[in-house]
Parts: C-alpha cells; sequence; structure tokens
C-alpha cells in the first residue's frame, strides 16, 4: 500500500517536472536567443555592428509582423494559413493603383486589401463553423489566385509616384521605416494581449473556449478579431516589401514568409494548441531564425545545413509543449 508519505513524494516530483517544461516552453527561447547572440558576436566580426543588425531587423520586418499578428490567432486556438497569399495580393494591390491614387492612398488601400481577407477567414471560422486549418488552407489558394488575375502573371513596377518607396527604402534617425512600423505593431499588439480585456478574452478563447463561453466571452466574435489581425499585420508587410523592390508580385515568396512565421511563433512558445503564447517571445523566435541565416552566411556554412537546424528547433518546441500539456 502506497503510504502519504510516499504519495506526496510523487506529487512534488510531478510538480517539479511539469514546472520544468513549462519553463523549458515559456523561457527556453530566452536563453537560446542569448547564447545564440553571444556565440556570433565571438565567432563573427561583422555579426555585432550596427549595420549588420539593422539589416537583420529591416530584412525580416515582414516576417516579424506576421508573426506578431499571427501570435493572436495561435492563442485563440486558430491557425492562418492565407497570410502568404494576402501578403503577396496587398504588394500586388498597392502597385496597381500607386499611380492612381497616390503612393500612401496605395499603401492604405493594400493593408485594407489584407484586413479584408482577414475578416473572411474569421467568418468563415467561425460563423461558416469550417476548420481553420482547411479554411484558411482554401482561402490561400483563392488569394493566390486574385493575385495571378491581378498581375497577369507579370511583375507590376511602379514608376510613379517616387514616395511609394518611401515606406520601404526611407529612413527616420539612420533606421529604416519598416523597423519603425515593425516596432509599433508590435508594441500595439503586445499591449492589446498583456494588458487589455480583448486580451485577456483571447487567452480564454484558446484555453478553455467553452469555460470562456459560460463567462460570457464572445469566442467566436474574438477569434474572428485575430483573423482581422493576422489579415493586416500580413498586409502591412506585402506593402512593406513592394515599397522596398518598387515591385508587386503574385508569388513574391509568400509562402516562404508565411512558414518562416509559423516557425518563429512556435519556436518562441506559443501552443499550437491556443490558450499559450507571448508577443516578446514570438519576436525572439523570429530573431533566433534570422540570426541563425545571418550567422550561416557570415561564417560560409552551407545553407542547407540551415534548414535542418530550424527544423531541429522547431520539432524540439512543439515538443517541450506537447509534453508540459501532457504532464499538467
Amino acid at each position: 500500500m502506497t503510504t502519504r508519505t510516499e504519495t506526496d513524494v510523487v506529487r512534488r516530483l510531478d510538480v517539479r517536472r511539469l514546472s520544468g517544461l513549462s519553463a523549458a516552453r515559456d523561457y527556453g527561447i530566452v536563453f537560446s536567443f542569448i547564447a545564440l547572440f553571444i556565440t556570433l558576436s565571438f565567432a563573427s566580426n561583422v555579426f555585432f555592428s550596427r549595420i549588420n543588425l539593422l539589416n537583420i531587423l529591416d530584412q525580416w520586418s515582414a516576417t516579424l509582423i506576421i508573426a506578431v499578428a499571427g501570435t493572436l490567432v495561435f492563442i485563440a486556438g486558430g491557425f492562418d494559413l492565407s497570410v502568404g497569399s494576402i501578403f503577396a495580393v496587398s504588394g500586388v494591390v498597392a502597385a496597381l493603383t500607386a499611380s492612381h491614387i497616390g503612393a500612401w492612398g496605395a499603401i492604405l488601400l493594400g493593408v485594407g486589401m489584407g484586413l479584408g481577407c482577414g475578416v473572411v477567414n474569421g467568418i468563415l471560422t467561425t460563423v461558416g463553423r469550417i476548420n481553420a486549418f482547411i479554411a484558411t488552407l482554401a482561402t490561400s489558394i483563392m488569394i493566390g489566385g486574385i493575385a495571378l488575375v491581378l498581375t497577369g502573371g507579370s511583375l507590376i513596377s511602379v514608376l510613379s509616384p517616387a514616395s511609394f518607396t518611401t515606406l520601404g527604402r526611407a529612413n527616420f534617425i539612420t533606421v529604416k521605416y519598416s523597423i519603425w512600423t515593425f516596432l509599433a505593431f508590435a508594441l500595439a499588439c503586445g499591449y492589446l494581449l498583456s494588458r487589455t480585456t480583448f486580451g485577456r478574452a483571447v487567452y480564454a478563447s484558446g484555453g478553455n473556449p467553452e469555460a470562456a463561453r459560460l463567462s460570457g466571452v464572445r469566442v467566436g466574435l474574438v477569434r474572428s478579431a485575430t483573423f482581422a489581425l493576422s489579415g493586416m499585420g500580413a498586409g502591412i508587410a506585402g506593402v512593406i516589401v513592394a515599397s522596398r523592390v518598387a515591385t508587386g508580385q503574385a508569388d513574391s515568396g509568400g509562402l516562404s514568409i508565411a512558414l518562416d512565421a509559423v516557425a518563429g511563433i512556435v519556436i518562441g512558445g506559443t501552443s499550437i494548441l491556443g490558450g499559450a503564447g507571448a508577443v516578446w517571445r514570438t519576436v525572439l523566435g523570429v530573431l533566433l531564425l534570422a540570426m541563425i541565416g545571418n550567422g550561416f552566411n557570415l561564417l560560409n556554412v552551407n545553407s542547407t545545413y540551415q534548414r535542418i537546424f530550424q527544423g531541429a528547433i522547431i520539432l524540439v518546441a512543439v515538443g517541450v509543449d506537447a509534453w508540459s500539456r501532457r504532464s499538467s
């Protein structure tokens, strides 16, 4: 017969194991980020330079914006596969309309296109009750088709107005507008998630939707709002890249940027099952990927190993999340 003392010991061991797994999920990204940053700083004379660090932020600003918005979707219990196509079509819309309604009008229209696509995703997954994975996969294909129709399969070059390239190329106090845009968007989403009633509703909707409904949370509306934010984030990212290259393109690497964003979210410790995560951890997750790519290039390491390394990190992150949930 098991004694009370033995039971207490087992219980304490279980609590310690659960606490360790939760800590690994929540703060493992911090230690990994710091360790990699220090390692690259010593391994390369170029890495820890202002120019290189700002270049990393500029090149990854679009991915960071998409990942920050996608974090809210994940926490609320959703999944958005359409951000890559929304990213592309938003850039195409901005490029097509720039010469007609002006640079900033076109940029706002591109962002609005992204927001509209996000709203459609939200309606399909909540009102239509279609599985988020299937719904956003379908809309991703449809939106990508719309982008191809709008461009006719060609590149849309923006020759005028010249101010169209301001968002993607210009800077303020030597820092690119793309970086400032990412910082503003991340701070806004972080505040929304951690300091508002809406943020608490997002966590509740993903953690235990039935209990959230019984508590008066409008789970469907909350999830729809996160999809709308995700679409808007992809729209902002799309117009930034279109502005940077002065071109709208239907196949502008949307799939790659979407996969990088999802990878950053997962590596940052946001649960794929909802209810757990944070914007700041997603930012560190994406920057970890960025540093891996930058470090491999600076150290002349074969890029093939970069993908293998990134995939291994994702598996570890998902495994830790699964183990911590199973233990709890």
